[in-house]
């Protein structure tokens, strides 16, 4: 499974300088609103050490590390949910996406105009939020007429929990919050929640992005975009974007470490971005390793073997028998599935194990 995320924000924050340090593909980064007219789309690879020192091992003749689609959306602008700008375009390519990365300028600079005239990152975040919960809004309101005629016939019990949650939907909306603040009782309501693809009930990474000064440690627009999103169940990065494009451009490894620790951190803002966007969606990752491949796979976190198996091929999980499991520490400490084997670190499991991050995988199957 590939990880999409959508970068939103209003236009001119630097979603399209944080797109380019995040991809390849060089969206159009430009003093001026709407520079990006289509999605920008760049699939990146995600940084993992852990199959670093597995293809040191192993030195597989291919490596196949896990990966993440961005998607540089234009920038939103009030009115966005009844069309203004292009706003119509913008929510349609957000609803598609698996997770919101929330770019909020948070660096004072003259010489980038502010669609709005000043610099206020809370007040921009609430710009967004409100188009995106009119939006949610409205779909709610229509499926509340739908739903509650079915729901009064008396037969559909379907139907009378979903308009009981899309009831609590509308209430909080209208408090002006994201539909992500509600919790479920029921893993059968949450469900039900999940199905109805609302735009505020995407997990949110919000991005402040700063000057290269406050990349360590954020500044006063940081501290007051924490306390505006400390009840959203949203987490919250700080990354010196212009400064992490002048990292980018660098030859090796060993002058961006350098840059990197000459501003005070030990990862670029684009790994630990990466990173925090697996954790916001609850994802993980096991591999399966040996002389042809080494190889990341994705999974979403509490996956049982045989689900897990189904990632790889259909088939490794009609068909599966047993998982064969090597602990990551093992691996690298016994160098070879053959050692692990011998001392008695290969352990077999059967179809209620759930994988755990970082395990080395060996399926058994039979179709």
């Amino acid at each position: 499974m590939s990880l999409n995320c959508g970068i939103v924000g209003l236009p001119n924050v630097g979603k399209s300088t944080l797109f380019n340090c995040l991809s390849n593909a060089k969206a159009q980064a430009a003093n001026f609103p709407f520079c990006t007219i289509e999605p920008n789309v760049g699939v990146i690879t995600v940084p993992d050490e852990r199959l670093n020192e597995l293809v040191e091992i192993d030195k597989p003749k291919k490596v196949v590390p896990a990966t993440m689609e961005i998607v540089d959306i234009a920038g939103l602008v009030k009115g966005a949910s009844k069309g203004e700008g292009l706003g119509n375009k913008f929510l349609a390519n957000i609803r598609e996406t698996d997770a919101i990365i929330h770019v909020l300028r948070c660096f004072d600079d003259d010489n980038v105009t502010h669609v709005d005239g000043s610099v206020d990152p809370v007040r921009d975040k609430e710009i967004i939020d409100t188009e995106l919960q009119i939006k949610d809004l409205e779909t709610v309101e229509s499926r509340i007429g739908k739903v509650e005629k079915q729901a009064q016939s008396g037969g559909d019990k379907t139907a009378k929990r979903l308009l009981g949650i899309l009831q609590k939907y509308r209430e909080v909306l209208n408090q002006g919050l994201p539909a992500r603040v509600v919790e479920w009782d029921s893993k059968d309501d949450e469900k039900l929640a999940r199905e109805l693809f609302l735009l505020t009930n995407k997990p949110v990474l919000y991005v402040c992005n700063v000057d290269e000064a406050s990349a360590k440690d954020g500044n006063a627009y940081v501290e007051a975009v924490r306390k505006a999103v400390a009840s959203e169940n949203a987490g919250i990065l700080v990354v010196a974007a212009k400064t992490e494009s002048e990292i980018a451009e660098l030859e090796t490894y060993e002058e961006r470490q350098m840059f990197l620790q000459e501003i005070g951190l030990e990862e670029s803002g684009v790994n630990r971005l990466i990173k925090a966007s697996y954790a916001l969606l609850n994802l993980q990752t096991y591999f399966t390793t040996g002389p042809d491949e080494s190889r990341a796979w994705t999974f979403i976190k509490g996956t049982k073997a045989p689900q897990a198996a189904g990632i790889i091929h259909t088939d490794f999980e009609k068909g599966f028998i047993r998982a064969e499991v090597i602990k990551y520490d093992d691996y690298i400490h016994y160098r070879s599935e053959t050692a692990c084997k011998e001392a008695g670190k290969l352990g077999v499991e059967g179809k209620e194990y759930v994988v755990q991050d970082g395990d080395i995988l060996h399926f058994r199957f039979n179709v």
